[in-house]
């Protein structure tokens, strides 16, 4: 099967189940996850069988993934090969290499066959814009970084993706996005809300946000500016989770995914996901460090998969700095990612605006010396590279777990943005 008749295939099923019933979406859900706990995880070294059931396997998570990569892949990529090829042009023979941006600490990586990334793309199309594909569609994709993921749509002749990358700044590829105008945006909602404030010149038919949890003081800001209602994809490095539907529902993505909830306090869960359409890295009751409050009511659109209500999770720690030619904005995610690229060993910190011209880097006193400086350098190198002028204090402290606000890495006490 080729690759757009993959994208296709995926495209049908995935409207087909969209029509059933609850009961008789469950009775699908089980068989197919039955054949795939039989057929394709028992491939991955870390498995090698089948359980009698999903329950009898271990809980797995991020870090059990990365120190044991190439036992969780039916190919046995290493983490070592898999860097490279992410580092590269994202490719390792026939298979396409990603990596996360570390929203949670280290990165993570993933590894796809080329079926499964059209696989990939018929999902995301039949949920995301079933009605706008017969008709063409200009899709801007604003994101951290391509991981060649979006590789797929460019081969079909009714979409023309573009990618835009986040850490190089609007300002590299305002014009350019604008000459563009998509008829589709995703983008992370703080991209969205800049997009808002600065006046950008789009005229979008679909606006998604993506990357990082929707802030409900972002929304009405970015309703407004486009005159659509805003919604939301859903998806991470271990895949896509969730997506809105026309009704506004943020469907669950069960009918790729299998999800378990631990429940995590004030009515909040987390998720174990086990990704039954994955054939090259098994993903089997993978804890999720997200936190969901799930909806109790079926979608009046009539969909058999479930709802979230809220992603739970930041406008504003934006970092607002002074440089020659003027004010100069550096998002959270272009922060996080200086100080996690810089070494591999970093696992937590605090990076923390609190002047115009004071940055405070905070990491832990058992990390090694030589990642913490190469970390405080990263983040001298990205200010010079901006031009933006201020200090940048390495601090050496604990790092408590706090349990009575909710966890920023990056954050600007300098008070809300104009």
């Amino acid at each position: 099967m080729n690759g757009l008749t993959e994208a296709i295939g995926s495209f049908v099923l995935t409207r087909w189940v969209s029509r059933k019933s609850r009961p008789a979406f469950e009775r699908w859900q089980a068989a197919t996850l039955r054949r795939w706990l039989d057929h394709d995880l028992p491939l991955a070294p870390f498995y090698g069988q089948a359980p009698r059931q999903l329950g009898d396997l271990p809980v797995t998570d991020k870090a059990l993934l990365m120190a044991n990569f190439e036992r969780f892949n039916i190919g046995g990529v290493s983490a070592r090969d898999a860097w490279a090829a992410a580092s590269a042009d994202c490719r390792l023979g026939d298979l396409t290499v990603g990596a996360s941006t570390g929203t949670s600490g280290n990165r993570g990586l993933f590894v796809i066959s080329e079926a499964e990334k059209y696989r990939w793309l018929g999902t995301l199309l039949a949920k995301a814009a079933p009605d706008l594909l017969w008709r063409g569609m200009r899709v801007a994709v604003i994101l951290p970084q391509n991981t060649g993921l979006y590789d797929s749509a460019r081969k079909s002749r009714r979409i023309d993706l573009r990618f835009f990358g986040l850490t190089l700044g609007p300002e590299h590829w305002r014009a350019t996005l604008e000459d563009f105008q998509p008829t589709v945006i995703i983008a992370p909602p703080k991209m969205l809300r800049h997009f808002a404030a600065s006046g950008f010149r789009l005229s979008p038919q679909r606006v998604f946000s993506a990357a990082e949890t929707l802030d409900p003081v972002d929304r009405p800001v970015i309703e407004n500016f486009f005159r659509l209602p805003l919604d939301q994809i859903y998806m991470a490095t271990e895949g896509l989770f969730a997506v809105t539907c026309r009704q506004g529902g943020l469907h669950l993505a069960e009918d790729s995914v299998f999800f378990e909830f631990e429940p995590a306090g004030d009515g909040l869960v987390t998720p174990l996901v086990t990704a039954f359409r994955r054939q090259t890295q098994i993903m089997a009751r993978y804890r999720m460090n997200d936190l969901l409050r799930l909806s109790e009511q079926p979608c009046k659109c009539g969909s058999p998969l479930r709802c979230v209500d809220e992603i739970v999770g930041r406008m504003d720690d934006v970092f607002r700095l002074e440089s020659a030619a003027g004010q100069v904005l550096l998002t959270p995610d272009i922060l996080r990612n200086a100080v996690l690229k810089a070494d591999r060993r970093i696992d937590d910190f605090r990076l923390v605006q609190s002047a115009t011209d004071a940055i405070e880097l905070r990491l832990a006193p058992d990390l090694a010396d030589e990642a913490a400086t190469a970390a405080h350098q990263a983040v001298l190198a990205l200010l010079a590279a901006r031009k933006a002028m201020a200090t940048v204090d390495l601090v050496r402290a604990p790092l408590p777990l706090e349990t009575d606000r909710k966890l920023r890495r990056v954050e600007c006490r300098l008070g809300v943005a104009p």
